[in-house]
């Protein structure tokens, strides 16, 4: 393969279906050798990544950190950057982006602002990997949906996936979305209130490439004809409306008896962290993937980690 063509990981646009494949062979070979030889385990000796969340994190954060340490490279860090860096004093994205550049080789950034982390990525000489920014996208979360999708159906020739709860301000199925224009056979059902709608601009991507989706409100309708259930969260901090938040909240609840009307081979996903939309007794499920979703980030986090700074 030629050096990995990416200076910094921005947005899901940047993935076509070769570069797809890419990262995830390069997941699959970090999956085996965790289990096996532990060839990579010192691949990133000497590297650091600052990991610099303005907003709280758990799972991006702590993959993020456990790929760099796996691959035998170094961490920065700190709880969170707008309460604990130089941005409670005001510091500008520009400025901490600057200082990072001299002390890491890459920043991993999550920010409450659409956008930021391409204003980063402009201004830096290492790579920037967007954790999530605002409303706007997640690639790395939309590159282990797409993984886990492809992992669950290899051989499946067409998909039917349903996008659950917050959708105008989820910046996983934004993300997610993109992503499964490269695959062909694809349908997207959106359901949602209509104060969570998905947002037009993603709508339009999809017409352009022909990506056939369509707009329900009943999920129990939904559910039974579907290959995949992704379920997110009302984000009661992205409403600016408290009543737009009542009206949405606890309208979505994919309860045991609403996944046994699901196809036996169908699965469920959920970026994480979970209300009450997926209650826990839904946890033992077979069909129940969201853990597995998870893992998946850190294979996906260390292929990205190392096609960014080995470049080969």
């Amino acid at each position: 393969m030629a050096a990995f063509p990416l200076a910094h990981v921005i947005e899901s646009q940047q993935f076509d279906r070769e570069l797809l494949e890419v990262v995830f062979q390069t997941a699959d070979q970090m999956k085996a050798d965790l289990l096996g030889e532990r060839r990579f385990a010192r691949s990133l000796d000497g590297r650091i990544m600052a990991s610099l969340f303005y907003e709280p994190s758990t799972r991006t954060r702590f993959s993020f950190e456990s790929a760099m340490l796996r691959l035998g490279g170094a961490v920065i860090t700190t709880e969170n950057a707008r309460e604990f860096s130089s941005a409670a004093k005001g510091e500008s994205l520009s400025d901490s982006t600057r200082i990072m550049n001299g002390y890491a080789d890459v920043i991993v950034m999550r920010h409450n602002e659409a956008g930021s982390a391409a204003r980063a990525s402009e201004i830096s000489c290492i790579p920037v990997i967007n954790a999530g920014d605002g409303a706007g996208q997640h690639p790395t979360q939309a590159l282990l949906d797409m993984y886990t999708i492809m992992d669950a159906f290899p051989e499946k020739n067409s998909l039917k996936i349903a996008m659950v709860g917050d959708l105008r301000y989820g910046r996983t199925v934004r993300s997610l979305s993109y992503l499964l224009t490269k695959y062909e056979n694809v349908e997207i059902i959106f359901v949602s209130p209509p104060v969570c709608k998905m947002e037009g601009d993603i709508k339009a991507y999809l017409d352009k490439n022909n990506v056939p989706w369509r707009e329900e409100t009943d999920l129990a309708e939904v559910a039974p004809e579907v290959d995949c259930v992704y379920m997110t969260r009302i984000q009661k901090e992205r409403f600016h409306d408290p009543e737009d938040y009542k009206t949405a909240a606890g309208r979505y609840i994919l309860t045991p008896e609403r996944v046994r009307t699901m196809k036996p081979d169908a699965i469920i996903m959920h970026p994480l962290p979970r209300v009450d939309e997926i209650p826990k007794e839904v946890d033992d499920d077979p069909r129940a993937q969201y853990f597995q979703q998870a893992m998946n980030g850190l294979y996906i986090r260390m292929a990205l980690l190392y096609l960014l700074l080995k470049k080969d």
